[in-house]
């Protein structure tokens, strides 16, 4: 009943040559196995190929679909409960060393280039609820709330009940814990009962210990929301991994922020190579950990775009052997005719290299007045010179020269240039690399194949949220997404005979 060149055998056949010892030994000894792990795992793959992610829309394909039923040979078909347990459980810590032999299966066939590898990111929206947030600053500011108000009532409580209780700067959980333990010895030793309901006076001491009590409740509920936040500025309450993001899709036109990770792929011959999660909603900082994963396959020329941008990236990629070909983040902007006339931009001044002055408009110099020192989010060192002009007052060109807002006025404001100089050669280096012939014709491939990655797994295969909580099972739910991808990606090149090809060739003019 099945074409002999349909994608399920494919399918099976690319799959029977992986290795599943560690999926395997992920099970039990002392259990029976209803459903082979393998056979399992090729419907899961199967179903992500063709856009069947819920658990039980899998278990109907098994009872229904014949090319279902081929992967499952004389098995019985899995319900729902197993195929979620699967994924979710015996999956979790496997999925990438299946997902690695896959890539090594594409390489030893000669599917990739093994060279040049197109990088970019795009947000998925978690699975959790949209308005169960907790945003950083207001959790801080609350907590700040609650510390003034026991350190102003806690010291009157102590000592209206003659207690020793030492409290210091913070007052933290075990504080409020030892203090409650005392109250609940002084009840026991007086022998007062606590009562509750209308018509009741409270003691007290009773008012005392509810009052301890809300303390602690409210402050371990700040202390486990500090925990999950991290360095982090939000997460949601349903999945404390998912960080609150921008996304793409906005069908009120709000700018609203949802619950969702930042997923970011590697792309070679059009192939998914790497993917991974994360909670960053920047792409800058999401460049290193990929390139870290291709380093054993070899690779040595990553493409990026302007939003993987930095100069931690392009000193790890010059400290790495990585031939980095990445736009810089004012590429398009610099060709405007605005951009060129802009007498305030750094690019648009002479700079004297003997001197290490810059030319304003006006012909005044501006010179390098100190250093500063600070970090990224991942502890790089960027040093930035400041350079700065004493012969701004009566400027007549001052109101187009220096722009922002600033609570100091305008007449007494300085002109002052902010420039990281390994940066600028760096950005200079990278302009000549991208411009050149076989930088044109990467950054053209990137735009076709990682984006277009992007578009099929959305779009196509209509992958738009995470069926399951958590990073590491959202992890295993788009790590098997790519596999299905890659699968579609080789029959679809066998079918129009286009195996071995690796790059699209630039249209004549």
């Amino acid at each position: 009943i099945i074409p002999a060149n349909d994608s399920v055998r494919l399918l099976s056949a690319v799959l029977e040559r992986m290795n599943y010892s560690k999926l395997y030994a992920a099970y039990s000894r002392m259990g029976r196995i209803e459903t082979s792990p393998k056979r399992l795992f090729k419907v899961l793959v199967y179903g992500f190929m063709n856009g069947i992610y819920s658990s039980r829309k899998l278990e109907q394909a098994c009872r229904r679909d014949v090319n279902f039923m081929y992967l499952l040979g004389r098995e019985k078909a899995p319900d729902h409960a197993t195929i979620a347990r699967f994924r979710s459980q015996r999956l979790t810590q496997i999925i990438d060393d299946l997902f690695a032999q896959l890539v090594r299966l594409l390489a030893d066939v000669g599917e990739l280039s093994l060279s040049s590898v197109f990088i970019d990111g795009t947000k998925l929206e978690a699975n959790a609820n949209r308005y169960s947030f907790v945003w950083k600053k207001s959790s801080q500011k609350h907590e700040q709330k609650l510390q003034e108000t026991m350190k102003r009532e806690l010291p009157t409580l102590v000592k209206a009940f003659h207690l020793r209780l030492y409290l210091g700067e913070t007052i933290k959980v075990q504080h409020l814990k030892k203090l409650r333990k005392r109250l609940k010895t002084l009840q026991h030793k007086e022998g007062i009962r606590l009562v509750h309901g209308r018509g009741q006076r409270k003691s007290p001491l009773q008012r005392a210990l509810e009052k301890v009590e809300e303390y602690l409740v409210r402050q371990k509920r700040y202390d486990d929301y500090n925990h999950s936040l991290g360095d982090r500025n939000s997460f949601s309450k349903t999945d404390r991994d998912a960080t609150f993001m921008r996304m793409k899709e906005d069908p009120m036109k709000n700018g609203q922020l949802k619950p969702g990770y930042n997923a970011t792929i590697a792309v070679d011959a059009e192939y998914i190579v790497a993917a991974r999660l994360s909670q960053e909603r920047s792409d800058s900082q999401t460049l290193i950990p990929i390139l870290k994963e291709l380093k054993p396959l070899g690779y040595t020329k990553p493409v990026a775009d302007a939003g993987f941008e930095s100069e931690e990236n392009y000193t790890w990629c010059e400290e790495n052997g990585q031939t980095a070909f990445i736009k810089p983040a004012n590429y398009e902007q610099a060709k405007t005719k605005t951009y060129k006339s802009d007498i305030g931009k750094r690019e648009n001044m002479l700079y004297d290299a003997a001197s290490d002055s810059y030319r304003c408009h006006q012909g005044h110099p501006i010179r390098a007045a100190y250093e500063k020192k600070t970090k990224s989010k991942s502890g790089y060192t960027i040093i930035t010179t400041v350079y700065t002009c004493i012969e701004c007052a009566g400027c007549p060109h001052k109101a187009q020269c220096i722009k922002g807002t600033s609570k100091t006025p305008l007449e007494d404001r300085n002109k002052n240039l902010y420039v990281s100089k390994p940066f600028l050669r760096q950005r200079q280096e990278m302009q000549d690399r991208i411009q050149s012939p076989q930088g044109i014709l990467l950054r053209m491939n990137r735009s076709i194949q990682v984006e277009g990655a992007f578009g099929v797994l959305k779009e196509d295969m209509n992958f738009r949220r995470f069926l399951l909580r958590g990073k590491v099972k959202a992890t295993t739910e788009f790590l098997l997404l790519c596999m299905g991808y890659n699968l579609n990606k080789l029959h679809n090149k066998i079918q129009s005979a286009r195996c071995g090809s690796y790059l699209h060739p630039l249209k004549a003019a």
